[in-house]
């Protein structure tokens, strides 16, 4: 049988076809490349609209990532989800209501470990059911579809490369196989935005500085640096202690300037699908050129004292997992991406097998290593590969999750404002909910000589709008081209909105602008908000969020004026919570008692006008709280800080604490900061309201 790295290659020769004979070009109305989850959707809804439609994917399989392991699905809040992307997950329910999708284990047991009940749609699944739905979706709406057919991005536009343009239309696409299609619109449903970039539209790469887009969140992030972090020093050095042995591979020596801009790209991996039934479970393979220096981290990680399990692997149907990236050493391959969003297609290829080298290498350590932890060990031992998925790739996924690739800069940029809701989108197409969640992208040596993952943001938000200028190209570069996947977003607003679901909304709301541009000869550019509004609340797709309940006090019912911590500007990594009752919105913030001196949050509260103003904070009282949590208000007479004891319950409603009463001038808004220097236990940050006095 031939190794998984040997299947892969195979896989990936597989791609190029022989020369095909000259011949016209077959004609459609719209060309959707990639088949991912939203290209499938995509395809699928302007079929639906009366269309012919071609729908283009490198590889044997349609459905990207939703089909590659990643089944425990990341959304935030599923009530912002609508359109075919929610009938994608009621069609998932569907199946396993079916007491025979059930082999390995009853449903009963399966939602026994906290999988909710009841729900219309199904959140979790195995990667065959997904990819089922998605064919017969493809199948049933006429969809032609080619498979194993990628773009010839091998030259330039205007060469002969992989499109034709007439001016800033694109006229016919071509294959590495050569062979070809025409389309009076095309849809980029890739990760990667490789048909967006090969059609000369603008693009981003890598992380902006905080300055560009005013963010907070954006570029380098040591200040962030506190998950999926070594929990006990490690040395960076190949010989421990010497610096002039070199750093261990995969170490820099230094990240960068705090906020700064970069080329870096949060880490990519695996999702890995494993099972601990023994009759489906296949052994952690151990790869061909195995070696164990490229896990000395890990290994001095363990000798270290850190007896964790460093994966994360989420309960699937039938005992099997979506198994994702955790701890400070994992399934992320830290800073070894950084290439692959330009790369051409062998380098793209070399890249994915030394990933798939990298993680079969580190789940055979685990499992088997004598410098892992027996107990460790012994927990791998029970899992391994489920041997009745991806049954032609050697059961390891089909592709590895690229997070983050090219983003374009469309005629509306999404950045860290608009998901805090600080600057509301007047065009919704689609919602975002997920955190604004950055996996690490780099490994430094700090000053003591030890090693620090840097890149990792996670920042709670509340729903918010995503605008059609995000997935529409600048006006002049290409009147025929839709991006519904590498959208026009800054990399901290991108890290929220790419989530499945979000990319299936996107690209239906997509396909239904590129129908009224189709039906009416326009420009993309040229589609109304008011002529697509009406078609995309049609199609069930959610626009605004109003939730049918709040386990919070809703901001618009409490008097004064109110910003919630979803709202606020914040530094440095506050984690999200909401044990502790009442609160305001969905929850709160607090700084885990870690990072003092390094977590902030700036309120912003609206005024309808200066006057004398009571500023008041909400918090959750408990005994772990801080004594002395500085609180700031910059007024009219200069700025006064008060030291608040979050021990004591609030005095008004439960809930909010007076820190005085200031004068605020005609700008109309009273700015409150809370910070976290020299507390003496839990900081918590809710929400910040002004009252008229």
């Amino acid at each position: 049988m031939l190794s998984s790295l040997r299947r892969l290659g195979a896989f990936v020769a597989a791609l190029a076809h022989p020369g095909l004979p000259a011949q016209d070009p077959p004609r459609f109305d719209a060309i959707v490349y990639g088949g991912t989850s939203a290209g499938v959707v995509a395809a699928v809804q302007l079929a639906n609209d009366g269309h012919t439609v071609l729908l283009i994917e490198p590889t044997a399989h349609l459905g990207g990532m939703s089909v590659c392991g990643l089944g425990a699905t990341d959304v935030g809040n599923k009530e912002v989800i609508g359109g075919l992307s929610r009938e994608f997950y009621r069609a998932l329910r569907k199946h396993y209501d079916d007491a025979s999708a059930w082999r390995q284990e009853t449903r009963a047991k399966f939602e026994g470990h906290g999988h909710r009940a009841g729900e219309d749609a199904a959140w979790t699944f195995e990667p065959h059911v997904a990819e089922a739905i998605f064919d017969r979706w493809a199948q049933t709406e006429r969809v032609t579809v080619w498979r194993r057919e990628r773009l010839d991005r091998a030259v330039g536009v205007g060469k002969e490369g992989g499109l034709t343009k007439q001016g800033d239309r694109i006229t016919e696409l071509r294959c590495v196989s050569g062979r070809r299609a025409t389309a009076r619109l095309f849809l980029d449903a890739t990760y990667e935005g490789d048909l967006m970039a090969a059609a000369g539209v603008a693009y981003a790469v890598g992380r902006e500085a905080n300055a560009k887009y005013g963010e907070t969140l954006n570029g380098v992030q040591t200040k962030n640096a506190v998950h999926h972090q070594f929990a006990v020093p490690v040395d960076a050095y190949v010989v421990p202690g010497q610096p002039d042995s070199g750093l261990l591979p995969g170490v820099r020596a230094s990240p960068g300037e705090e906020g700064a801009g970069d080329v870096g790209v949060q880490a990519y991996c695996f999702r890995i699908c494993a099972t601990d039934v023994p009759a489906n479970r296949r052994p952690w393979p151990e790869p061909e050129g195995y070696d164990e220096r490229a896990y000395e981290l890990l290994l001095r990680n363990f000798a270290a004292g850190d007896r964790q399990f460093p994966w994360h692997p989420v309960l699937m149907p039938n005992r099997k997992t979506d198994a994702n990236n955790n701890k400070a050493v994992s399934t992320d391959w830290i800073g070894m991406n950084w290439r692959y969003p330009e790369a051409d297609d062998a380098e793209r290829a070399q890249i994915v097998a030394d990933h798939l080298r990298y993680t079969q290498g580190l789940m055979w350590t685990l499992a088997n290593h004598p410098r892992v932890p027996s107990e460790v060990r012994e927990h791998f031992q029970a899992w391994g590969l489920a041997r009745d998925e991806f049954q032609d790739h050697d059961n390891w996924p089909y592709q590895f999750y690229v997070r983050e690739g090219r983003r374009m800069l469309g005629t509306m940029v999404m950045t860290e404002r608009h998901c805090r809701g600080q600057l509301p989108v007047a065009e919704s197409v689609g919602m975002g909910a997920y955190n604004m969640d950055s996996h690490n992208v780099q490994r430094h040596v700090d000053a003591q000589g030890k090693v620090r993952n840097e890149g990792d943001v996670q920042v709670r938000v509340a729903p918010y709008g995503i605008a059609l200028g995000a997935l529409v190209p600048q006006r002049g570069q290409c009147r025929n081209l839709l991006v519904p996947v590498a959208l026009s977003a800054s990399h901290i607003a991108y890290g929220s909105i790419r989530m499945e679901p979000v990319f299936m909304v996107l690209a239906q709301s997509a396909a239904i602008a590129g129908s009224l541009a189709l039906r009416a000869d326009l420009a993309v550019q040229d589609v109304t908000y008011a002529q697509l509004r009406p078609r995309l609340l049609a199609a069930g797709q959610v626009l605004e969020h109003r939730p049918a309940a709040e386990k919070g006090l809703a901001v618009a019912s409490l008097a004064g004026h109110v910003q919630d911590d979803a709202q606020a500007e914040v530094e440095g990594a506050w984690l999200s919570s909401d044990a502790v009752m009442p609160f305001v919105g969905s929850g709160y913030r607090h700084d885990g008692n870690t990072g003092k001196d390094q977590l902030r949050a700036r309120f912003v509260v609206g005024l309808p006008g200066g006057g004398d103003y009571a500023v008041q904070i909400a918090f959750t009282a408990h005994d772990n709280r801080a004594s002395n949590v500085p609180v700031t208000v910059h007024a009219l007479a200069g700025s006064d800080t008060v030291a608040v004891d979050q021990r004591r319950k609030p005095t008004i409603d439960g809930l909010w604490h007076e820190v005085g009463v200031y004068r605020f001038g005609a700008d109309g808004r009273a700015v409150v900061e809370i910070g976290n220097a020299g507390t003496d236990g839990h900081v918590v940050i809710d929400a910040v309201r002004a009252l008229r006095r």
